[in-house]
Order: C-alpha cells, then sequence, then structure tokens
C-alpha cells in the first residue's frame, strides 16, 4: 500500500486532537504540505510559544498569559459572585453573553468515576477556600449531563454547611426551540426551573 511516514506521523498527531476523525485529519495534514514552508513553520513557532505562555490563573484556574487572569484582576466585576464551571471554554461561552459580571472558578474537568476521575482531581479544594473569604453566592454552572449534575451535586453538599447561597444554572427548552422536539429529560427541567412572568 503506498504511503509516506511524514504524512502518516502528521496525519496521526491531528487525529489526537479532539473531534478530528480519520478524514479530517487527513485533510488538515494535506492543507499543512500544501502551505509555504515559511508559514508551517511560523505556525509551529507560534503554537510552541501558546503552550509555553498560557497557564492558568492562581486565583480561578482560567486560561491566562499572566499570574492572574484579566477576569479575577478586573476590580469592576462582581467578586463576590462565583460562577463554577467545568473548564476554560464554559468562561468563554459564558463571557461571549456580556451579561455575567461576577467572576469564575474552573473545576478543570468533572467527577467522572469510570475515567478515573474525582473529585480530588478537580479544583474543588480551591474552590472551598474561595468560598470561606466572603462571597454572597456561588452558582453552579456545570453541563446539565451526568457527569455535570453529579459534579453540581457534591459542591453543593459541600457548601451548604458553609451558609453561602448556591444557585444551579436553569436548563431547559432553548430560544426558537419547539416543544414538540425537546426530550423528556429537558421538558421536565424546563418545568423545574420555571419563574415568574
Amino acid at each position: 500500500m503506498y504511503s509516506i511516514d511524514a504524512l502518516n506521523i502528521l496525519q496521526e498527531w491531528f487525529a489526537k486532537l479532539p473531534g478530528i476523525g480519520p478524514k479530517s485529519a487527513a485533510r488538515l495534514a494535506y492543507r499543512i504540505i500544501e502551505m509555504d514552508p515559511a508559514e508551517v513553520k511560523q505556525f509551529a513557532q507560534d503554537m510552541y510559544a501558546a503552550r509555553l505562555a498560557v497557564r492558568y490563573c492562581s486565583v480561578c484556574g482560567n486560561l491566562t498569559d499572566k499570574e492572574i487572569c484579566p477576569i479575577c484582576a478586573d476590580e469592576k466585576r462582581d467578586h463576590q459572585t462565583i460562577c463554577v464551571v467545568k473548564d476554560a471554554r464554559d468562561v468563554m461561552a459564558i463571557e461571549r453573553g456580556r451579561e455575567y459580571r461576577g467572576v469564575y472558578h474552573v473545576l478543570g474537568g468533572v467527577i467522572s468515576p469510570l475515567d478515573g476521575i474525582g473529585p480530588d482531581d478537580l479544583r474543588i479544594k480551591e474552590l472551598l477556600d474561595r468560598v470561606r473569604k466572603e462571597p454572597k453566592e456561588i452558582i453552579l454552572a456545570t453541563n446539565p449531563d451526568v457527569k455535570g449534575e453529579a459534579t453540581a451535586v457534591y459542591i453543593h453538599q459541600l457548601l451548604a454547611p458553609l451558609g453561602v447561597k448556591v444557585t444551579r444554572i436553569a436548563h431547559g427548552v432553548p430560544v426558537g426551540g419547539e416543544l414538540e422536539y425537546a426530550d423528556d429529560v429537558t421538558l421536565m427541567k424546563s418545568l423545574e426551573g420555571r419563574r415568574p412572568f
């Protein structure tokens, strides 16, 4: 079978990325080969530089290129409201809405015993340390799946004795969605999370 080792290695690297299957990995590898060598060199240097420069915020665990991320450093934000999320992508998703003015706490994952991830593997201890300092509200914004719910319940049980207000983001029918196409769990969550009109 005809094969080029260098191209195969490139495809294998791309295939290790989440969401990239064999066909996408092949397309990306061929695209790299078609690029100007100087462009490829710059791409590789930028990728390496980004990996060295980006780290975790010492306060919230979000990605940053400084010791403290811009959100934690912003004195105009409400530092007494902490939104707990799974990872930095969730921070970016909430920030796109431009409505939330509190700060974040990035767990670095969710509890998943089948994957060997327990509470000690997440930044839960750091969250408890932050809660003891004076926040008014903790918003649990983990995904509404089994792992996200289990993580939210676990954190809520830890926070309940501390007397801090703990809320959970609402789940339900998306804007523009139709009820007839919503699954049973989504409809149930929509009804549970209803509020006055």
